[in-house]
């Protein structure tokens, strides 16, 4: 097994050769995939991630929802403040434990998901992959990324 990052076989660091890098410019390029169809929902990609945890599951806490976004709270907030703005989600403390904020979807906000049900089937398009391979290399990554947090 190849490591990542590793200097190449005459000993110099070469980009082509970092792990990390791969990973980098993919994601830049996923961005530009995603641009256009989040631009019909004036979402961005992150704005797009929560709507979709909501979407699976209403009615959660903001730590909830940063536990499966891997976002930490002070970066989740401004975005939750700018999606109730928008008219998608609402905010409100949990009756039960006044620390805990509770993030909801409203009616638009729930509408929206058909609006972005194309989403994913442009992005799946765009990878020109069948779907046991994007799913194989889904939990190549995850697993990756379980390894990296450990």
């Amino acid at each position: 097994m190849e490591k990542a990052d590793t200097p190449s076989s005459d000993g110099l660091m070469n980009l082509d050769d970092f792990l990390c890098f791969a990973i980098y410019s993919t994601n830049h390029a996923f961005t530009r995939v995603y641009k256009p169809l989040l631009d019909e929902l004036e979402l961005t990609y992150p704005q797009y991630l929560v709507m979709v945890v909501l979407w699976e599951k209403d009615d959660q806490t903001v730590g909830s929802l940063g536990e499966k976004l891997f976002l930490e709270s002070s970066t989740l907030t401004p975005m939750l403040k700018r999606l109730e703005a928008m008219g998608y989600v609402s905010r409100v403390r949990d009756r039960t434990d006044e620390r805990q904020v509770r993030v909801r979807l409203t009616d638009t906000g729930r509408a929206l998901k058909e609006k972005a049900s194309a989403v994913p089937n442009g992005i799946a398009d765009a990878t020109g992959m069948e779907p046991a391979e994007i799913a194989r290399l889904k939990r190549d990554i995850a697993a990756l990324r379980t390894s990296l947090l450990r």
